[in-house]
């Protein structure tokens, strides 16, 4: 057991250190859309190492509650279509586990006050208990809880890791796919309107199948609860 708090431990020191370092070049300072393509330049400037400094950016603006979607757009600008989904897929992986060992190891009882009295974080802690891997599928489909905050929120439960990060993995591939997809666009494109238009077209394919997949697992989960809640009466 402390074999393992000590790793946990080196561990956060990493992610510090990689904050503070990214904040020295004023990378954390910066991450909004409108910046995307001035960060990019940034990134792009490692060369080889690029991949590991995005994903760095990834596990800072995570763990450090700062803005998400603009760091998944950017690997799409930085990376392309195809290679900004596997990088930011990734990075996302890594960093939704960092934040959920915080969560159970490291700072349980600053998350425990940061989500103290949230009805919504009550609601996920109960079904958690009755649906196991449903409910984390759920919220990564449907932005019913902060991402950031529910990171950290399901280290408080009792599921398990590895379902947590795999569950994670999966349904978190649609989303990144939509916004790697529109970063992408403009690189790929190369300036041809056309082609361009073509790789926008795709990411609002992908944007309305995901906008549609919400509400069906949504539907899906109303009926198990419903079901379970004539079966407590």
């Amino acid at each position: 057991m402390k074999k393992s708090m000590i790793k946990i431990a080196i561990a956060v020191g990493i992610v510090a250190i990689v904050y503070f370092v990214l904040k020295s070049y004023g990378a954390t300072d910066n991450i909004r859309l409108e910046n995307v393509p001035k960060i990019k330049t940034w990134v792009a400037s490692f060369g080889a190492i690029a991949p590991l400094v995005y994903i760095g950016l990834y596990l800072v603006s995570t763990v450090f509650f700062l803005p998400g979607t603009p760091v998944t757009v950017l690997s799409g600008f930085v990376f392309g279509p195809l290679w900004g989904v596997l990088y930011a897929s990734i990075a996302s992986i890594i960093s939704v586990s960092a934040a959920f060992l915080i969560a159970r190891y490291v700072a349980r009882d600053l998350v425990e006050n940061w989500v103290k009295g949230n009805a919504q974080f009550q609601r996920i802690d109960e079904q958690v208990e009755k649906q196991g891997w449903r409910i984390v599928m759920l919220t990564r489909l449907v932005p019913i809880f902060p991402f950031n905050l529910q990171n950290y929120a399901y280290g408080l439960t009792r599921i398990r890791f590895t379902t947590y990060v795999l569950v994670s993995a999966i349904f978190m591939l649609p989303g990144t796919a939509v916004l790697v997809q529109l970063g992408g666009a403009f690189v790929s494109g190369e300036g041809n309107f056309w082609k361009t238009a073509i790789y926008l077209g795709i990411a609002g394919i992908l944007m309305l199948l995901l906008s549609l997949i919400p509400r069906f697992f949504q539907k899906k989960s109303n009926d198990i609860i419903a079901q379970e809640e004539r079966l407590d009466r």
